[in-house]
């Protein structure tokens, strides 16, 4: 409601006014997490408190880094797709986030290894709205530019979500938010912009061949259109195809994608993705003397992939490709690209992680260095820089531990919600971090109240200590572990008649199925009038859910269980194992009595 008309109408409803306001002040404490502490939680509310997660990955422990080293990925789990850009020695690294909230993750570096997290692009619940899809859905491939002709920082994307569909936002300060989105009239994906010496802009995508032109299944094109950067839009019958189904057309190739355009030395390079988002996954180069084409594939094509290697090896990393690459300090290239670290039954459940690599620019096209053979876990650091990785906010990389018990003001960027803000949910208490209970369950597509942490290894654990009392059969509060709404595991407090029940519940819909297949792996009674500690812990594919209540001796329930439905290649889709802090009043699992 607009101040100034409240103002004036106070005049002549006095009261009204103190309501509306009393109304805007609460909904706005809610919105934006301002919550002051609670001394008494609602009784069917759990508060959460002392959280740890630990990575427990071998190849770190077997890879120690030296003075002169860091790892690879600079981001661990769930942070597909990434693309870079630059202004000075500022570097921006957004990702995808699919149906997480806020949309699109933000990280800075000034030196490419350090960096720390911006949070999101897209935060604003008004103008982003993933309330009603599917995990998988929403965001996509996002692309980031600086344009040193306006001073003005570009994020492009596709959002299947809200009847957005591609959008821009732009930016003055990348560190001090973003404007609306901005649709833009064109189709296809993954979207990219670019702006040439002479300020003309140009818009570069994915999309379907001319209709009637599809040759085979994955045939796909990458089109151009110039752009208005006055009017924010696309201007009207400037497009062109200016590859079409990839380096050699004959040979069939699928999934052309994740163009970006590049210029040097008076030349233009359109670097795509090629192959998929698998294991026959690349990244592919082209060169012209204009942006608009024609287009010549490098004779050294793919310039990045790990699709020729064994598939049993050691410290696998597969998958590389969709990549975006920036010239670095001191004049050297890097590139970012995505790629997965699958676990010993070859299924990846840390989802698809950032990457970076050198590149080598010396002849006429961009080769990633030591990308066309199986990629190590260590890099060496750029000339002068120290390597500060967990440390002063930046974010960790390695078997780090991650520690929070909730006393901060504000929530750190790692926790995040799901098709809408964490905001939402979450309350501040003297005793930790309180979840109030939406009425839904986290099998549904709609906003759950539920928060998330990305699973970032293989092997890792994850506990939280919770203090909570349901008062019904719709009651339940406690951890899951998710790939998506049709794939995870519920590991939770209920009541059934007078009694509370600590049970393991496992969900899964094969695909293609329109049936949900729900099954109480274990369950035990519990004793609720004390705080109970709740663990998952995997090492690789094995699970175990466990709880304590002296916060030292633990008690698995259900055994050890599988991993499976956490890993893409089993529930499909896009996005990696969701660890969360889950509370819901519409619980619909029942414990095995005793």
């Amino acid at each position: 409601m607009n101040l100034q008309h409240q103002k004036l109408t106070s005049i002549m409803n006095y009261r009204f006014l103190l309501l509306s306001i009393l109304l805007t002040v609460l909904a706005f404490n809610l919105l934006a997490g301002n919550n002051k502490v609670k001394e008494t939680p609602a009784k069917n509310a759990p508060v959460f408190s002392d959280f740890v997660y630990q990575g427990n990955d071998n190849v770190y422990k077997n890879y120690p880094l030296e003075a002169d080293e860091f790892y690879n990925p600079i981001l661990q789990g769930c942070y597909p797709d990434p693309a870079i850009t630059r202004k000075g020695d500022d570097y921006y690294l957004v990702c995808s986030s699919f149906a997480m909230f806020p949309g699109v993750p933000i990280f800075h570096s000034t030196d490419m290894v350090n960096w720390t997290s911006l949070g999101g692009v897209l935060d604003n619940p008004e103008t982003f709205d993933t309330h009603d899809c599917g995990i998988s859905a929403g965001v996509y491939a996002p692309g980031i530019t600086y344009n040193p002709n306006n001073d003005t920082f570009y994020m492009i994307t596709t959002a299947f979500t809200g009847g957005l569909n591609n959008i821009i936002v732009k930016t003055k300060d990348p560190k001090k938010g973003w404007g609306d989105p901005i649709r833009l009239a064109f189709g296809g994906i993954d979207p990219s912009i670019f702006f040439d010496d002479d300020g003309k802009a140009y818009i570069v995508h994915n999309d379907a061949p001319d209709h009637g032109k599809e040759l085979y299944n994955g045939h796909r094109v990458i089109k151009i259109w110039e752009y208005d950067t006055e009017k924010d839009q696309v201007i009207e019958g400037t497009d062109k195809i200016i590859v079409d189904g990839g380096v050699d057309l004959s040979k069939k190739p699928i999934w052309i994608e994740a163009p970006h355009l590049y210029k040097k030395d008076g030349k233009y390079y359109l670097m795509c993705a090629e192959g998929g988002t698998g294991g026959w996954h690349s990244e592919v180069i082209f060169k012209s003397d204009n942006p608009k084409g024609p287009f010549i594939p490098a004779p050294s094509n793919p310039i990045l992939t790990q699709r020729y290697f064994a598939k049993e090896r050691d410290n696998k990393v597969d998958w590389a490709g969709h990549a975006d690459i920036i010239e670095g300090p001191n004049g050297k290239w890097y590139g970012v690209f995505l790629a997965v670290r699958p676990n010993e039954e070859q299924r990846v459940n840390t989802g698809r992680e950032t990457f970076i690599l050198p590149v080598d620019w010396s002849g006429e096209f961009p080769v990633f260095e030591n990308g066309l053979i199986p990629l190590e876990p260590k890099l060496k650091l750029p000339k002068g820089v120290e390597n500060k990785t967990g440390q002063d906010g930046f974010m960790p990389n390695g078997n780090f531990t991650f520690a929070d018990d909730f006393s901060a003001k504000k929530l750190d960027y790692s926790w995040i919600g799901l098709r809408g803000p964490r905001e939402a949910f979450i309350a501040q208490t003297k005793n930790g971090l309180q979840i109030n209970p939406f009425e839904t369950n986290i099998k549904e597509v709609k906003p759950t109240s539920t928060l998330f942490y990305r699973q970032q290894h293989n092997s890792f654990s994850y506990a939280v200590t919770m203090d909570y009392q349901p008062q019904s059969e719709k009651d339940l509060a406690g951890i899951v572990a998710l790939q998506s709404e049709n794939s995870n595991y519920v590991f939770g407090i209920t009541k059934k008649g007078n009694e509370y029940y600590l049970l393991l519940q496992r969900n899964e819909k094969k695909r293609w199925s329109r049936e949900m297949d729900s099954k109480i792996v274990g369950s035990t009674k519990i004793d609720v009038s004390k705080p109970i500690r709740l663990q998952v812990a995997a090492n690789g594919d094995k699970y175990e859910f466990s709880y304590s209540a002296n916060e030292t001796d633990f008690v698995t329930v259900g055994g050890t269980v599988s991993g499976d439905i956490l890993s893409t290649d089993v529930a499909g889709g896009f996005t990696g194992c969701l660890l969360g802090l889950y509370a819901t009043s519409a619980n619909d699992a029942e414990p095995i009595l005793e």
